[in-house]
């Protein structure tokens, strides 16, 4: 592949089951917040692996919030 055609994907923590809980305001898939979200891609990468070493102290704010299956 020609290097004008690679370019740098953005690491994300997206699983893409996007579904943000009402309540506490943080998507269920990957536990970021609606600002995260939107503002990943304008991010220096410092401040997004700041983010990401949060996102497993959010899990139990949704723990038993989930709705379907996996509830």
């Amino acid at each position: 592949m020609d290097d004008v055609w690679k370019r740098k994907e953005i690491d994300s923590p997206c699983v893409k089951i996007c579904v943000v809980h009402r309540e506490a305001r943080l998507c269920i898939g990957c536990y970021r917040s609606l600002d995260e979200i939107a503002q990943w891609s304008e991010m220096t990468d410092e401040h997004r692996d700041r983010v990401k070493s949060e996102l497993a102290e959010r899990e139990p704010q949704l723990r038993g919030k989930r709705r379907g299956r996996s509830a």
